[in-house]
């Protein structure tokens, strides 16, 4: 029990560049108190204690706004950071050193007495207000952007982002030496690729219309020189746009 308490305290340093003090992770990490109290809950359950069990998990939710239901099962070294707004369901499987972020849920899809929630494997980093739903599972050392709403099985060492969850990249090992891999704000855009390929298909249209004009050069119109330069403007916009307005 000492033990694992001790590796508690030391995931919350390696996981929070925040972290300064080991009484200050004791007293004011309500990822820690949800844990250990969904621990107590988690026995009771397993021993049959099944009210007793949804008590101590309502009071954990009541203390921290972490809601862990008492049948999920959780690994070792998982660290939630802020926490607060995640739900974690029933048959929910957790691998070692996963990281949630506040706002995420591993939700059900459906009503049948099944295994209905997720697994997340090893080395899991769920962004701040994913979902992540139904009887998926996360491969390991895989990332979810934040507010990305996945319901399909992600491969191992990926990086998935969007509503529908897409996987955007493949990822390489998130923990080392105990420590994650902060930056998660480093992920693709899906969409602006997606229309970064209609932009390119479209000037690939213009130039094949263009090359029938018998005379693309000295005596344009007015309105065909009109025209070129909105469609310089509005993609210009959409690049900008694209590119985060920025």
């Amino acid at each position: 029990m000492l033990a694992t308490l001790r590796e508690d305290i030391r995931t919350a340093f390696d996981r929070d560049p925040a972290t300064r003090t080991t009484w200050e992770v004791l007293t004011c990490y309500p990822g820690l108190h949800a844990i250990w109290m969904h621990r107590l809950a988690h026995l009771c359950w397993n021993s049959g204690l099944l009210w007793l069990g949804r008590f101590i998990s309502h009071i954990s939710r009541w203390l921290t706004g972490i809601e862990i239901h008492p049948g999920a099962t959780i690994g070792k070294r998982f660290f939630i950071d802020h926490g607060m707004g995640i739900v974690i369901g029933e048959t929910t499987e957790i691998g070692d050193d996963v990281t949630l972020y506040h706002g995420v849920t591993l939700g059900g899809t459906t009503w049948e007495k099944i295994k209905r929630h997720p697994t997340l494997q090893d080395g899991v980093i769920v962004g701040a207000g994913a979902k992540v739903l139904g009887a998926i599972t996360i491969g390991e050392q895989s990332r979810i952007g934040a507010n990305s709403v996945v319901f399909k099985d992600v491969p191992a060492h990926s990086t998935v982002v969007g509503i529908p969850g897409t996987v955007v990249a493949t990822t390489q090992s998130l923990i080392e030496n105990g420590k994650i891999n902060l930056d998660h704000h480093l992920l693709a855009n899906p969409v602006a690729e997606a229309l970064g390929h209609v932009l390119k298909m479209i000037d690939d249209v213009n130039a094949r219309v263009d090359a029938f004009h018998p005379d693309d050069s000295g005596d344009r119109t007015e309105a065909s020189k009109q025209l070129e330069k909105d469609l310089l403007s509005e993609q210009e916009k959409l690049e900008r746009f694209l590119g985060g307005g920025i």
